[in-house]
């Protein structure tokens, strides 16, 4: 079991339990699954690109990543229904908490001027989107091997029926949240 699937068992659970006045321990939000998501706009006039971004994609999450297909053509941007625009991937289960700490420990902390995320990136449904502007600040990427910096999307979905409950859970399992 990884360190943060056992502090949420042990340590979180608990804490949520007292703070919010469950009855029962399945009423405990918990994480569902992370989206990481890359959008490559560039990869209509070069599909080498699109390779790239998978590869490094792979490399960050540990998993194939499912290419993203565009759902209508819009003539300004130049794509067709059905073009390659990006690539995602979905964690769950053991996966998702080793990128989830790997993330609030290690990767969030590399970022340059870094002061801590935002608070208010909630959907209103304790589903948590955070906008990361490089990859290279994932352990994995050899920066020596970049040829285009790339930004993603990281979606934390969450069983939380409310913003307070997901923050707390996040803040919880160690999300450095802007002071």
């Amino acid at each position: 079991m990884n360190r943060l699937q056992e502090k949420y068992k042990n340590e979180i659970v608990p804490q949520l339990m007292k703070d919010f006045n469950y009855t029962s321990i399945m009423e405990v939000p918990k994480i569902e699954k992370v989206v990481v998501n890359i959008g490559v706009g560039d990869a209509i006039q070069n599909a080498k690109l699109m390779d790239e971004a998978v590869e490094e994609l792979a490399q960050i999450t540990g998993q194939a990543p499912v290419i993203t297909k565009a759902k209508k053509s819009i003539a300004n941007f130049k794509v067709r229904e059905g073009m390659p625009i990006g690539c995602k991937v979905t964690l769950r289960q053991e996966k998702m908490y080793e990128f989830i700490d790997k993330l609030f420990n290690i990767s969030l902390p590399r970022v340059r001027d870094f002061r801590g995320v935002s608070d208010t990136s909630f959907d209103g449904r304790g589903n948590y989107t955070l906008g990361i502007r490089e990859q290279v600040i994932f352990p994995e990427i050899d920066f020596d091997k970049v040829n285009r910096s790339r930004g993603m999307d990281i979606v934390i979905v969450t069983t939380a029926k409310t913003n307070d409950e997901a923050k707390a859970l996040l803040k919880y399992m160690g999300m450095p949240f802007r002071k």
